[in-house]
């Protein structure tokens, strides 16, 4: 039997498995009983915090178009240029697919010199060249997002001290982008220019907002929103908003710590396979050798990544929780 037959039917058992994993998971009962209990205490609870999570939840479901389309949802070239766009580097969409190509040819190489093994070398390549990247860029993303968020309330409460002092909230979106460094200064700052150009407030925060992707900012999003249709206390209810999503930030470290040891677990076994596998064929080549030539071993092999990818795809969502 050929590789490529083996790889082509490795692939067929994956999609089965996938499809039918898709075909037996069904809500959630736990997120469903979860949403039940905070619908009840939105609504008897008699605590200032508790109404105003309630509203703006209310809100965004109000506001939320019918026929609303998710940023970067248009196309895959859309969605990968809006990741790169969230990264906050000056990377391009021709660089990164240069770059991408680039890992791929020389993975492919490397491997091919050592093996011989033509097809092996051209799928942990490929596997490389789009996986590798990808991983870069989301890691970046995640690290951009974790600073904005957690520079995000001091903005806020900032903008609380500029609107009580009576400035204006576009002077006020202006300071915050002067005096807050890092991520928060910059996509402020990128407002007040959108401001500057003609666009009114509302499209250039939910710009920003669709940028980020973040529910902390969507919140800060509606409350302008809401504030310049109805009016109110602004200051106040913008100062509710940071001690919500401080409390917010509290409890994701407290799930992170919690997690913790599971995932370094997780990480420890998804890993040792991997890394003995390397130790061995560096030091004795020989005796791995049938992994790229006897057919048996071949299925053996692709039949282990199959199942460790199951398995660590099991790990990830049982240390996976949503606030």
């Amino acid at each position: 039997m050929e590789i490529i037959q083996l790889l082509i039917i490795a692939g067929g058992l994956t999609s089965l498995m996938v499809i039918l994993y898709l075909l037996v998971a069904g809500p959630s009962v736990s997120k469903e009983g979860q949403r039940r209990l905070e619908a009840v205490r939105y609504r008897h609870s008699e605590s200032t915090k508790d109404r105003v999570e309630s509203q703006l939840k209310k809100a965004i479901a109000a506001r939320k178009p019918k026929n609303f389309t998710k940023a970067g949802a248009d196309s895959r070239i859309a969605a990968l240029i809006l990741r790169l766009d969230r990264t906050g580097t000056s990377w391009t969409l021709n660089q990164y697919l240069y770059g991408s190509a680039g890992l791929a040819l020389a993975v492919t190489a490397v491997l091919f010199l050592q093996t011989g093994a033509l097809p092996l070398s051209l799928i942990v390549g490929l596997l490389v060249g789009a996986g590798l990247p990808h991983m870069v860029v989301g890691y970046l993303i995640n690290k951009r997002t974790n600073a904005f968020n957690a520079k995000f309330p001091d903005a806020i409460e900032l903008l609380v001290r500029g609107l009580r002092s009576g400035l204006p909230v576009g002077e006020t979106l202006g300071v915050v982008s002067a005096e807050i460094p890092g991520p928060v200064g910059e996509e402020f700052r990128a407002v007040t220019e959108r401001i500057k150009i003609g666009r009114t407030m509302e499209e250039a925060l939910q710009e920003t907002a669709n940028k980020l992707g973040t529910a902390e900012f969507q919140f800060f999003v509606i409350t302008l929103a809401i504030q310049r249709e109805t009016g109110g206390n602004l200051a106040e209810t913008l100062s509710n908003l940071a001690d919500v999503l401080r409390k917010r930030a509290q409890m994701k470290l407290k799930i992170r710590a919690m997690s913790s040891e599971s995932k370094a677990s997780a990480y420890i076994v998804g890993s040792l396979p991997f890394i003995v596998f390397t130790m061995v064929y560096w030091v004795n080549p020989g005796y791995l050798s049938g992994f790229f030539e006897d057919d048996r071993l071949i299925v053996a092999g692709l039949g282990g990544l199959v199942w460790m990818s199951i398995g660590g795809f099991i790990m990830a969502k049982m240390v996976s929780f949503e606030i």
